[in-house]
Order: C-alpha cells, then structure tokens, then sequence
C-alpha cells in the first residue's frame, strides 16, 4: 500500500530470516512492535530490564503463534553497562536487520541513571545513543539493515537547555521529556547525515506513535484521571506501533520521520510526519553528538558531515 494512504500492520510483509531488536518490548507500543514481527516469522530480542515481565511477553505472543522465535534480551537504558553488556549478546546473532529504540520514560519524579544523569535525557537519549553506536558494527555486516529512533510530538516546541543538561538548578518534568524528544529527534537526523557521508549500508529512521494511551504516562497524574475520555482520541498501542513497522519494514527514504497521518498527527494510519525546524538544525545536531559522546564515553567514529 502507497504511505499516501497509510501504512498498518497489515502492510508488514513476511520477515523471514531477520533478527530485530525491539527495545521496552515487554508492554505498549513495543509489545506491539515485536508481536507483528514475531508473527510476520522474525527473530525478535525483546530488550527489557525485567526478566520476568520480558518472558511474560514472549509468552503472551506464543500464545497467538507457538513457532514464534524470540528472546529475552537484558537491557536497563539507564545504565550504560548494562548497554555495553547487552550489545555484547546481541553482537552473538547471526545477523541483525535492525533496531527499534522504542523504550523510554516520560515526566517522572527527579531521578538519576545509574552514572548520575537526569532520567529522561539519560534514558531517552543517552542509553538510545549508545545502545545505537554500539551496534553499528554489527548492523553494518547485514544488507540494508535499519536503526528506528522513537521521537514524539512533545518534540515541536521543546528546547534542550544546554548549560543544565543534567537538571542540577532547575526541573521542570514536562520540559525535560521535551527535551529529550527533541534530542531524539536531532540524533536521528545526524545519524542519518553521517552513515551516509560513510556510505554505510545502515540507514536511521525516526517515528513517533502519536499520542498513545499506555503506560509510559503513569506519571502524568490529573491527565490521566480523564483515561476513557481522551482514550477516544488517542491511539492505541497496536496503532501506535505502525509508524515503527513502517520505519523497520517499509519503503521508506533515509532519514525520513513517521508517525499517525490522522486527526492532527495523534493517531490513524503511519505515514509521514512533521518535524520541527530546529529538530533539522545541523548545528545543534552536530553540538548535540558532541556532548553525547563526552557523556556516554561512547564514539561511534563515523565522520562529521
């Protein structure tokens, strides 16, 4: 089907012999994810902290299909030895086709990663970041492998403060997840500009699930209190799901963004999406990899464009 007319699970086509990593797989949006490739006949790492919760998963989408090839993939975001560890297992398959960051958090308390940064950023973006950069090798060796980054709308109006990266004079929750979309957001951009300057055969790709009602907004307090009524508007995680199949499966342009083309880009059928200006800033997208690297102590060594 033409993204004109939008991409669901249905568009999916068979993915036989391909091996994903779906990451915060165990529930929402990225159960979604790893249920359709399961079932479309992949190998699919479920990247989760909890083992418990990640077999629970596996054990869920067996249930539909019983040959289904799946694994549970230690993976905690907000420790980046746990990263390192996980890409080492990872780094054992076979091949690799892709990776779809999908885990994150959204407008907690305060709180820091096991190496001290501020949650959201160090999660969405940092633990994303290096996880990514750690692969790249192995994702290089696979034909038209892809790296799927999950932004969010949140990222239109948001700004990266730069001098208080980790929250140590101000935090306000909202502005933070905003920030770390939008960190999202420019990491893909940049990814994509430097693979191609390397000519790698990875290609990076963002999306974003419009706004879908799942537990990544338990933190949301009062807004979540009117759940069966903005539950009309919202997508639901299987619907959230299709902008990052289409990403992982589809025919898609490198560096492209996706997300719900439907009812002002919050929920509907995936295609492609608007991004904000500055989320296309090389500038700040260069600044941004810079600090990513100094904070992480993770360097992927592809070029500056």
């Amino acid at each position: 089907m033409p993204i004109s007319k939008g991409f669901t699970e249905a568009d999916v086509p068979d993915q036989s012999g391909k091996t994903f990593i779906v990451t915060g797989a165990n529930a929402g949006v990225g159960f979604e994810i790893a249920r359709v490739l399961a079932t479309r006949r992949a190998r699919v790492l479920l990247g989760c902290r909890d083992q418990a919760k990640g077999e629970d998963a596996i054990a869920r989408i067996r249930k539909i299909a019983p040959a289904c090839e799946m694994a549970w993939l230690p993976l905690d975001l907000g420790d980046l030895d746990s990263v390192r560890a996980a890409v080492d297992i990872a780094g054992k398959e076979p091949r690799l086709d892709g990776l779809i960051n999908n885990a994150g958090v959204m407008t907690p308390p305060l709180m820091r990663t096991k190496q001290g940064f501020e949650l959201q950023f160090g999660v969405n973006h940092l633990g994303v970041f290096a996880l990514t950069s750690l692969l790249l090798p192995k994702l290089a060796e696979t034909p038209e492998a892809r790296v799927v980054v999950t932004s969010s709308i949140s990222h239109l109006k948001a700004r990266i403060d730069w001098d208080d990266l980790n929250a140590d004079r101000s935090y306000v929750k909202t502005e933070r997840y905003g920030a770390s979309r939008l960190a999202n957001t420019l990491l893909f951009f940049e990814l994509d500009r430097r693979l191609r300057a390397a000519k790698s055969p990875v290609t990076a790709i963002g999306v974003h699930p419009g706004i879908a009602a799942t537990s990544l907004g338990r933190h949301m307090g009062l807004a979540q209190l009117a759940g069966p009524i903005v539950g009309l508007l919202l997508n639901n995680p299987e619907r959230g799901a299709w902008p990052a199949l289409l990403a992982a499966t589809g025919k898609v342009k490198p560096g492209g963004y996706h997300g719900p083309i439907g009812f002002g880009g919050i929920r509907g059928v995936a295609g492609e999406a608007k991004r904000a200006p500055h989320a296309e800033d090389p500038a700040l997208a260069k600044r941004l990899w810079e600090v990513s690297v100094a904070m992480t102590g993770v360097d992927p060594g592809l070029p500056a464009v």
